[in-house]
């Protein structure tokens, strides 16, 4: 890549709203690659910034909605991200080699969040899908609860990889409200960790072939042995009824 598009930003003390002024400026002016260090919990990183050929590296941790409305770029994280990455994200990817804190992929309308650790409370909260947009969340740990809460649309898939039995895979009301969408999950679940309206399924030659598209993808962004990932039995989560609460309204 041309030196005279990259730019390298020291976030060292900087407070959010200079540091995020200074990606736009950069991106206005041309610049393709950003390089951010020392990243200490700046917020909104990102956020609706546009560029299918755009790519910002954070070595730190990311703070609270980084990359929400973000339209294209792809966001490397080496290091942690909190509350609410990839809020209402339309398009590009997000790459931690970390953990992720609560609601990740709020409202998600499309692009990719793939997490090497484990994430928190609320993951892909009404996610959603429209026509060529398609989101999707790869979490590599574990998830906490109402992972998927009413969830319209997407694909989340949960490896639950490094656990060692010692926690549960995903955790209670998983699936609460689901409407639309599906999630892989590499383990076994209880009935009773779902809410009401989904179920638990064998994949199928579709799924599978889903699954392993997206998993390859996953693996080199980590390097990974997809092989190794895709050998173990996962379950299919999905909703059986497109509208969980038709009975509540009058039309």
């Amino acid at each position: 890549m041309n030196a005279a598009k990259v730019v390298n930003i020291n976030a060292q003390g900087i407070y959010y709203r200079e540091l995020n002024e200074s990606i736009h400026q950069a991106v206005r002016n041309g610049q393709k690659e950003i390089i951010l260090e020392q990243v200490n919990g700046q917020r909104y990183i990102a956020d609706g910034l546009s560029g299918k050929d755009v790519k910002i590296t954070i070595h730190g941790t990311a703070g609270n909605d980084l990359a929400a409305f973000m339209d294209g770029p792809t966001i490397e994280i080496f290091g942690n991200a909190q509350d609410g990455i990839g809020n209402t994200m339309n398009a590009g990817k997000i790459i931690v080699h970390g953990d992720a804190g609560d609601i990740v992929g709020h409202s998600m309308r499309g692009g990719k969040i793939f997490i090497q650790g484990n994430v928190g409370y609320r993951v892909g909260i009404h996610m959603k899908a429209y026509q060529d947009l398609y989101p999707v969340i790869i979490v590599g740990g574990c998830a906490q609860d109402y992972l998927g809460e009413y969830m319209a649309g997407g694909l989340i898939i949960v490896l639950g990889m490094n656990n060692n039995g010692s926690w549960p895979i995903v955790g209670d009301y998983c699936g609460t409200g689901m409407h639309g969408g599906v999630m892989y999950i590499r383990g076994e679940v209880k009935d009773f960790q779902l809410g009401k309206e989904v179920k638990i399924f064998e994949l199928d030659s579709k799924d599978k072939k889903n699954l392993e598209l997206y998993v390859r993808e996953y693996a080199q962004d980590f390097s990974l042995n997809a092989e190794e990932i895709i050998k173990e039995r996962f379950f299919k989560l999905i909703p059986y009824t497109h509208r969980p609460y038709g009975k509540l309204y009058a039309y």
